[in-house]
């Protein structure tokens, strides 16, 4: 058996090609600190179970959560404490276990069922592992975590499954590399699980296995520089800045927030009105230019800073609470419904009648993100085991159990409050109800008390065994990708990265390359070396030697390291220039077919060979574009049906496939984008890809796509109360039947927007329901069901639909609607649709709901008071711009596709701030400087200012900069001397140091390690960057002032 390897040590004699030098010659870079995390391994033992007889008590003695602050967090740490890391190596002292060995364990788990009904595992395993279990440390209540419900204070000796207490401003991070010679292997063993005393009354609740390790833990991108390869990224976390800090405070019923009012001149019947562009999509009309508007630029609204984190009840005195916006940073206590960020709805009451909703103008949507990763402090999600005869479901629809339900007949009973139907109780479900209506247990089931809930599935669930974990690489060697450094970025990133693949038996990988060719190989462990296998037919391809191409990782680990080493050297004469992209994907398909599993596709030039090639069709689209874009949407769109085709097939096989474009030319992203969008994959874009400055990010973003709490072989569906109905699901999925969507693969940032329409009326002062039903394998094997509920009121009042609307989560809709427009109308037209959206939207407010009486008012309702501002954003944005490239429209419709409501408003409208004074300025608690509107007005030429949205971090840089500063940052006088494709380096200076801890918190936030850019005035650089002020006027679109007063005078000519 091949012996451990320890992670990260180089081989004698091997350099990793086109690594960062900075990586190399600092011991203390970036990438020393990720030594602190873990993921995908099962944690350490837990503390030993009394084993007392008698029934299991009550978990809650007193209400939960009696405290507004959980008690293991100080309140003083939540304020710039980073929700959760990154994944990364464990620390050396703390030891690395394995997965879950095939044989049975002693176990002795409550049982749900009376005697007589059996309550073994749903298939052959011992009782089911939680969902994915995290390190010890890290991802304390990630979403495929799951625990108990908390032990009441009261009982003694029982483990604590809560998250660990965080110092502020630390948490698990960091990137991931290990100086050489450090972090040897542990040898794995199976964790005892602890016996818990069996209470018939009592659901089999599955504790999370493992403590978190003691000791501090270490913060992420703690080290001297930016630029190497592993650094690590967090997980979701929250926004420094709030939309709306009222929205999350809610009104009594039928009062109104006092409307933002912006005084304006009244337009006087033969008053002229600015012109107004075309691509704003409105009709030119001639007149005097706005300055003669009396909107204050400093009084028009824009977003604020966030407060300090928030506690936030799901529900209180049995009322749902308006969420808190997607973008502050808040603490779930699920209470009922389930926490925002699994499940958000665009307006927080639900109008009675379709009628009402259109004349809102709203969207009524939900932003499904089944998977999302919850604050450290919140508690894990609790998983319940029925036996064999599965959960409690309703016989008509299917809804399964929640807190929603109502118990009649003394318990005999139950009403879904989906479709309304009186179910019987099962007998070994009952419990008579208290005088209130709620049943006496209500408290200690996690299905009839919390919004969200796991339940394990049973056969019944199966259509064959769970799949195991497969990850199959394919990389392109072809000339260009070569010559790019992007061949030797790829093997390198994979090297570094498959430590992070859950550990285990199930746990299988595979590898192949392709240029005009397809070549496999065999990394059996009784072989010396790996073996290859060519396969020179691109049009009808096979797959040779199958069951030796997807092995165990634990016993091709040596054969895949020395593999990955090799590769670049291997083609380092490669002079074919063709890729069969299409081929090499459906070989690697074919090798996968028979268990499923992630396909992980490196491509960096144009598919021009075999089954799905394409051809260069940008240089059409240049003269389309000149034309007056005419055509152009055509050139969104997927060539021809082929890998339309194929990912339908993919997905029926439960092959998720995940492509990284490193490329430096058009490679024709509308085509190739639709197979992970089909198949519940992700597209990830480098263009242009530079081996120095993209091999970090490439690293990071690989690894985090491996690690990051997932499963496979999902299908999801959405429920809702009579009244409506699911219109559209939209997102990365495959759909063959109109209620459910398939996802080969789910992930924690993946996002589903569904739309809903009424067929029927609600009763004012009732409440709909909602609930998410997600069917999926976790990557130990474990069929799981998890279930998300959330109940809002209905309303007959217009005015309660504005006032509990959700800014982001109407955006989101907003940016998702304009995404699925974009590939098949004109530009213009979108753009046309989503200013007449908020034009409506706004018109409806000041017609039924607005007091004011003076038509010079702008009047905006305080939920939706930036709603013009994102809108106006949005039209100037990557998406709907006339003058950017079409692989770069065409990637941000797919990225646009899965995106989830946090990060949806920064993608177009970015931060800005000032960074080249960070070191004169007073420590405010904050580690981000103050944000700046997005306009040219408050970028100087002696000033460094630094712009993100979520996906790439541009640096301006003027022209008469302290010649001192540049020194500080850059180790460069002159700003001309300053190259384009820099590292971020760390001095030893204050203001270098507070660079990079901005960089590195913004990283955290966004859950991405962001590609630095450095852009100076006067070129293209510099051109981009101010394309990001879109609070500017352009040559084809208006400024936020003048947008404003053209919102006004439209609002203004419908109330005439």
């Amino acid at each position: 058996m091949a012996s451990p390897v320890p992670s990260r040590v180089p081989r004698p004699g091997y350099f990793p090609p086109n690594f960062n030098p900075n990586y190399q010659n600092n011991p203390n870079s970036l990438s020393d600190s990720m030594q602190n995390l873990q993921i995908n391994h099962l944690p350490g033992p837990p503390p030993a179970m009394p084993n007392t007889s008698g029934p299991r008590p009550p978990p809650f003695v007193t209400p939960p959560f009696q405290s507004s602050v959980p008690p293991h967090i100080s309140p003083a740490s939540f304020p710039g404490v980073a929700p959760v890391s990154r994944p990364g190596p464990p620390p050396a002292d703390i030891a690395r276990v394995g997965a879950p060995p095939p044989g049975p364990q002693p176990v002795n788990l409550v049982s749900n069922l009376a005697s007589g009904r059996s309550s073994g595992p749903p298939f052959s395993l011992s009782a089911p592992f939680g969902s994915r279990p995290p390190p010890p440390g890290v991802y304390p209540s990630a979403p495929m975590m799951t625990g108990p419900i908390a032990p009441s204070p009261n009982v003694q000796g029982l483990m604590s499954n809560g998250p660990p207490t965080f110092a502020q401003g630390s948490f698990p991070g960091g990137p991931r590399s290990s100086p050489i010679g450090s972090t040897q292997r542990p040898p794995a063993g199976p964790p005892p699980v602890g016996s818990f005393p069996r209470d018939p009354q009592a659901s089999s609740v599955h504790p999370f296995l493992g403590s978190p390790p003691a000791g501090p833990p270490l913060g992420p991108f703690s080290t001297s520089s930016q630029g190497m390869p592993p650094t690590s990224a967090p997980l979701y976390g929250s926004q420094p800045w709030q939309m709306q800090p009222q929205q999350g405070s809610p009104l009594a019923p039928g009062t109104m927030p006092p409307p933002r009012t912006f005084g304006m001149t009244p337009g006087l019947p033969n008053q002229p009105m600015p012109p107004v562009p075309p691509g704003m999509g409105h009709p030119s009309v001639s007149g005097a230019p706005v300055a003669g508007s009396k909107i204050d630029p400093n009084q028009i609204p824009r977003p604020i800073p966030s407060s300090p984190v928030t506690i936030f009840d799901t529900r209180q005195n049995n009322q749902a609470n308006n969420p808190p916006p997607a973008t502050s940073e808040y603490i779930v206590r699920d209470t009922g419904n389930c926490s925002p960020r699994y499940m958000r709805c665009t307006i927080n009451q639900i109008p009675c009648s379709g009628d009402l909703l259109t004349t809102s103008g709203m969207l009524l949507a939900l932003m499904v993100q089944p998977l999302a990763v919850p604050h450290p402090s919140e508690e894990p999600i609790q998983v319940v085991d029925f036996g064999e005869g599965g959960p409690v479901r309703c016989s008509r629809c299917k809804g399964y159990i929640n807190p929603f339900m109502k118990f009649i007949d003394q318990g005999k009973r139950f009403i879904c409050n989906l479709c309304g139907f009186i179910n019987e109780t099962p007998c070994d479900y009952y419990c008579n109800t208290a005088p209130d209506g709620r049943r006496r247990d209500a408290d200690e089931r996690p299905e009839l008390c919390r919004g969200t809930v796991e339940f394990v599935a049973t056969k019944e669930y199966m259509v064959r065994d769970p799949m195991p974990a497969v990850f199959f690489f394919l990389i392109d060697v072809s000339m260009n990708a070569i010559q790019t450094g992007a061949t030797a970025a790829a093997c390198s990133a994979i090297n570094q990265a498959i430590i992070d693949l859950p550990e285990g038996p199930r746990t299988m990988v595979g590898i192949a390359t392709f240029d005009s060719a397809i070549h496999f190989y065999n990394l059996k462990r009784a072989l010396q070396q790996p073996l290859m296998f060519i396969v020179p037919d691109v049009q009808d391809v096979y797959t040779p030697l199958q069951t030796d191409i997807i092995v165990q990782l634990a016993e091709c680990r040596q054969h895949l390291e020395q593999l990955l080493e090799s590769i670049p050297t291997m083609f380092q004469n490669n002079r074919v220039t063709e890729s069969a992209f299409g081929a090499a994907i459906k070989a690697a398909y074919l090798a996968m077919k028979s268990t499923g599993g992630k396909l992980l596709v490196f491509q960096s030039v144009l598919p021009s060979v075999g089954i799905g090639s394409l051809s260069a069709r940008e240089a059409e689209g240049r003269t389309n574009v000149s034309a007056g874009e005419k055509e152009t949407n055509k050139l969104l769109q997927p060539a021809d049906k082929t890998l339309k085709t194929m990912a339908i097939e993919f997905a029926e096989c439960q092959v998720c496939v995940d492509i990284f474009v490193t490329t430096q030319s058009y490679i024709d992203i509308a085509s190739m984008s639709v197979v992970p969008t089909t198949t519940g994959g992700q597209l990830y874009y480098y263009h242009p890809f530079s081996a120095l400055s993209d091999s970090a990010k490439l690293y990071n973003d690989l690894r985090w796509n491996i690690a990051r709490p997932q499963g496979f072989e999902a299908v999801m569906r959405v429920r809702c109360s009579q009244g409506l109905q699911v219109q559209e699901y939209s997102g990365n999925f495959c759909k063959r039947i109109p209620t459910d969507i398939d996802l080969p693969g789910i992930d924690c940032d993946k996002t589903i927007m569904v739309t809903f329409k009424h067929d029927d009326k609600f009763q004012d002062g009732s409440e709909c329901a909602f609930q998410c039903a997600l069917l999926y394998t976790t990557v130990y094997g474990q069929r799981r069901i998890r279930i998300q509920t959330l109940s809002l009121p209905c309303t007959t009042v217009l005015s309660n639909l504005f006032r509990t609307a959700d800014l982001d989560t109407q955006f989101t809709g907003f940016l998702k609607q304009a995404a699925n427009e974009i590939p098949t109308s004109p530009l213009v037209q979108v753009r046309d649709e989503i200013t007449n959206l908020c034009i409506n939207i706004l018109h409806t407010y000041r017609k039924f709901c607005a007091t004011v009486s003076s038509s010079g008012q702008l009047i905006l309702p305080e939920a939706l008071k930036l709603l013009p501002l994102y809108t106006l954003a949005l039209a100037k944005s990557v998406g709907l711009r006339t003058d950017g490239r079409v692989d770069d429209r065409s990637y941000w419709v797919s990225h646009v596709a899965s995106l989830s409501t946090p990060l949806a408003v920064p993608l177009v409208y970015p931060r800005m701030m000032a960074i080249h004074n960070l070191a004169s300025k007073e420590a405010d608690g904050s580690l981000l400087p103050p944000i700046i509107p997005l306009s040219s007005e408050n970028v100087t030429d002696d000033g460094i200012f630094l712009l993100e949205n979520g996906e790439d971090c541009l640096i301006y840089v003027g022209n008469t900069v302290n010649p001192d500063i540049l020194m500080q940052l850059f180790g460069i006088s002159l700003v001309e001397e300053i190259p384009s494709q820099f590292l971020l380096q760390q001095f030893d200076n204050e203001l270098s140091k507070k660079v990079n801890d901005v960089v590195n918190e913004i990283r955290r936030q966004r859950s991405s390690y962001l590609r630095l850019q450095l852009c100076r005035k006067g070129d293209t650089s510099g051109s981009l960057f101010f394309s990001y002020l879109v609070e500017d006027k352009t040559a084809n679109a208006l400024s936020y002032v003048e947008f404003l007063v053209h919102v006004h005078r439209q609002i203004q000519t419908k109330m005439a």
